[in-house]
């Protein structure tokens, strides 16, 4: 693989800091008392997830539609990445970009449901990164 331009990289890191911000919002909201939105903090593992994609795909120079099916963007991953056959689990994370965001949409979302999402993302992170490392690509570590 050719090194990638510094514009593609500027891109990539982006999308990653958004990504990681869904991230930490998601995990902080799990520790609130009591009002837990337990549906937008599902969204917010949701949106980490789908942004480590979409950081992977802007990397590859891969073209994506305006989606936020997990399905569709680990498929298009898999024509360049290996692992992404290995996070399949986070299909399960789709529905939380429509039903956490639409009245009458809004199915309920259990705290272990919760849990699992940002377990889920957490893992989508970790393995995007690792990849990204592999190719010589560091990036600043983003508050976690």
């Amino acid at each position: 693989m050719k090194a990638p331009h510094k514009e593609v990289l500027r891109k990539v890191v982006k999308w990653l800091n958004y990504a990681d911000e869904d991230l930490r919002l998601a995990r902080h909201g799990l520790t609130l008392k009591t009002g837990c939105p337990y549906r937008l903090i599902a969204y917010h593992a949701q949106q980490c997830t789908e942004k480590y994609l979409k950081a992977y795909l802007v990397y590859q120079g891969i073209d994506f539609p305006y989606t936020h099916n997990i399905s569709l963007l680990l498929e298009l991953c898999a024509k360049h990445a290996n692992w992404a056959e290995k996070l399949r689990e986070a299909e399960e994370l789709t529905p939380y970009a429509i039903t956490a965001r639409y009245p009458g949409e809004d199915e309920q979302v259990s705290r272990k449901e919760t849990s699992r999402a940002i377990k889920i993302a957490s893992h989508v992170r970790e393995v995007v990164r690792a990849e990204f490392t592999k190719n010589g690509i560091i990036f600043n570590k983003s508050s976690e």
